[in-house]
C-alpha cells in the first residue's frame, strides 16, 4: 500500500487508543493502513477489529478507507463466563466494567472532548482564513461609510441649533444602546466560556449500544446488557440517559472471545462514502483491492468489468495522477457508473467504454494495472468464460504489471483446474479456510503485519504456495479470503512475469 503522510502530533499529545471494526478478512489491510496513514503504534487485531495508538486528529482519522467504524477505546478484557454462572452474578460482572476502573472511563471522555474541541477550533480557523477578501471588502465599506458620515456632518452644521442638538441627543442615546449591547454580548461570551470550563462529567447525556454474539447472546439480549450498563453508568458518574440525542454513545460488544467498550468517534460509518451515489461492491473491499495493485503516478489502470465503478472511484480518490479506464457491456451499469463519477467529481479522471471483457480494444501489453470484481452468483454464470476473461486481461497487461481480482470459490476452482486440477489448494482443502484467513505468498510482505498478528497471518503461506499454480505468465503473489456478507470471496494478486510465448 502506498504510504500516506500522517497528521501526527495534532491529536492527544501522548497518543490515544482506538479500535476500528473491519469486514472479515480486511484486518491485514486495516493494520497496514493505520501504520502508514496515521503512523500508528501498538497495532494488534482480533477477528473483525483492529486496535492501535495514534496522535492523529479527527481530520486524519476520517481518512481511513478499509475500516467500517472508528471507536475510542475505553476497555478491552476477557469475555464473561456464562456457562456455569447465574444471571445475577453475570450482571454484577457487567456492572464492574464501570465500577472497577472509573478512571479509564473519565480519561476516555476527556480525550473524546479534546478531539472534538480541537477539531472545532481548526474548522473555525480554516473558515476565518478562507475569507480574507471578504474581510478586506468589509473594511473598505466601513471606510466609505465613515467618509460619507463626515460629509453629512458638514451639511448638518448649517442647520438650526435645535435640530443639531436633537441629532446629538439621538446619537448619544444610540451610543449608550450600542455600549450596552456590546457589553451584553461580551458577558454572554464569558458565560459560554465559563460553562465550557466548568463543564463536568455529571452534565453528560448518553446512550448504550450493545452487540452480543456467541454464548452470551443465547443468555442475554442486547437490551438487557444495555440496561445494566446504563444503570451502572448513572450510579457511578451521575450521567443522564438520553436515547434520542445524547452527547455521547457508549458501544459494547460481548462475545466468546472478548469484551470491548468504546465511544464511536463519528456518527456516520467510515465505510459510508459521501462521494458514492449508488453503491456496488463494498467500498472497503474496493479500496483494499486498489491498495494491493501497486498503482503508480502516470500509469494506466483498467477495470474491464467495472459495473458501477466502485473500484475505480476508490482508486482515483486515493491515487489521482493516473489514467483510469472502466469497461462493461451493460448499459444500465455504465449509466450508474457515469452517475457515480459525476457525483464524485471524477468524470474527467475516468473513461468509460462499452466493450466486452473478452474483446478489449486495447493493444497488447498497454496496461500497467488491472483491478476487477469478477461477477458471480445466480445472475452471472460465467462458467468456462472465466478462462477467456483472464487470458484477455493477461494479453493487455504489460510485463511486470499487476492484476488484482475478486473471485468466487467456483472461479478459483475453474482457474486452478485449468493448470493443475489434481493439486489441492492446501492440505486441509480449500473450503475449510475460515473467513478472514489470509495467505501471503511473498515473504517480503510478512513485515507489513504486526507482531501479534504475524504468526497467524503467515501460518498458511507455505501451505498455499504450492497449491497456486501460475496462470500462463501470471504468477500468484498474494491471496486473501474476505467476507461479502452472506458469502465469501477471494482476492488474488498476480504479477506478469513475461510475454506469452517467450
Amino acid at each position: 500500500m502506498a504510504a500516506v503522510p500522517g497528521g501526527r502530533r495534532s491529536g492527544p499529545s501522548a497518543g490515544a487508543r482506538f479500535f476500528c471494526t473491519a469486514g472479515r478478512g480486511l484486518e491485514p489491510f486495516l493494520m497496514r493502513e493505520v501504520r502508514s496513514r496515521l503512523a500508528a503504534t501498538q497495532v494488534e487485531y482480533i477477528s473483525g477489529k483492529v486496535f492501535f495508538t495514534t496522535c492523529s486528529d479527527l481530520n486524519m482519522l476520517k481518512k481511513l478507507k478499509s475500516a467500517e467504524r472508528l471507536f475510542l477505546l475505553i476497555k478491552k478484557q476477557l469475555p464473561f463466563n456464562v456457562s456455569s454462572v447465574s444471571k445475577g452474578k453475570i450482571f454484577n460482572e457487567m456492572q464492574r466494567l464501570t465500577n472497577d476502573d472509573p478512571e479509564s472511563w473519565l480519561n476516555a471522555i476527556s480525550i473524546w472532548k479534546n478531539l472534538l474541541e480541537l477539531n472545532a477550533k481548526k474548522v473555525k480557523l480554516s473558515q476565518k482564513n478562507a475569507n480574507p477578501l471578504k474581510r478586506k471588502v468589509g473594511e473598505n465599506d466601513i471606510i466609505a461609510k465613515k467618509l460619507k458620515t463626515a460629509e453629512m456632518q458638514e451639511i448638518q452644521e448649517n442647520k438650526e441649533c435645535q435640530v443639531e442638538k436633537q441629532i446629538e441627543e439621538e446619537t448619544l442615546e444610540q451610543g449608550n444602546f450600542t455600549t450596552k449591547r456590546d457589553k451584553s454580548q461580551e458577558e454572554l461570551q464569558n458565560d459560554v466560556a465559563e460553562a465550557v470550563d466548568t463543564h463536568n462529567q455529571n452534565d453528560l447525556t448518553f446512550r448504550v449500544s450493545c452487540r452480543c454474539s456467541g454464548a452470551i447472546a443465547k443468555t442475554f439480549t442486547a437490551q438487557e446488557v444495555g440496561r445494566v450498563i446504563g444503570i451502572a453508568l448513572m450510579k457511578q458518574f451521575g450521567w443522564k440517559a438520553d436515547l434520542r440525542n445524547p452527547n455521547v454513545e457508549i458501544f459494547i460488544h460481548l462475545s466468546d472471545i472478548y469484551c470491548v467498550v468504546g465511544i464511536p468517534v463519528f456518527r456516520v460509518p467510515l465505510a459510508s462514502r459521501a462521494y458514492i451515489k449508488t453503491a456496488g461492491l463494498r467500498s472497503t473491499i474496493a479500496w483494499a483491492m486498489a491498495s494491493l495493485a501497486e498503482i503508480k503516478a502516470g500509469g494506466v489502470v483498467l477495470d474491464p468489468m467495472c459495473g458501477l465503478g466502485t473500484i475505480l472511484l476508490e482508486a482515483a480518490k486515493e491515487w489521482p495522477d493516473v489514467y483510469y479506464v472502466g469497461a462493461d457491456v451493460s448499459d444500465s451499469q455504465l449509466l450508474g457508473a457515469c452517475d457515480n463519477l459525476k457525483a464524485a467529481g471524477l468524470k474527467d479522471k475516468i473513461e468509460l467504454l462499452k466493450v466486452s471483457v473478452i474483446e478489449l480494444p486495447l493493444p497488447s501489453e498497454s496496461v500497467d494495472t488491472i483491478i476487477s470484481d469478477i461477477p458471480f452468483g445466480k445472475k452471472f454464470k460465467l462458467g468456462k468464460d472465466i478462462i477467456h476473461i483472464i487470458q484477455e486481461m493477461e494479453r493487455v497487461l504489460r510485463v511486470g504489471g499487476t492484476i488484482v481480482l475478486l473471485l468466487s470459490e467456483d472461479h478459483h476452482r475453474r482457474l486452478k483446474g485449468r493448470e493443475e486440477s489434481s493439486v489441492p489448494l492446501n492440505p486441509k482443502g480449500s473450503r475449510t479456510d475460515k473467513p478472514g484467513s489470509t495467505e501471503r505468498l511473498n515473504p517480503e510482505e510478512k513485515a507489513a503485519v504486526s507482531e501479534p498478528a504475524s504468526s497467524s497471518f503467515a501460518a498458511s503461506n507455505q501451505e498455499c504456495l504450492d497449491g497456486m499454480p501460475p496462470f500462463g505468465s501470471l504468477v500468484p503473489v498474494e491471496r486473501y479470503r474476505v467476507s461479502l456478507g452472506k458469502t465469501d470471496a477471494l482476492i488474488y494478486k498476480y504479477k506478469k512475469s513475461h510475454s506469452p510465448g517467450q
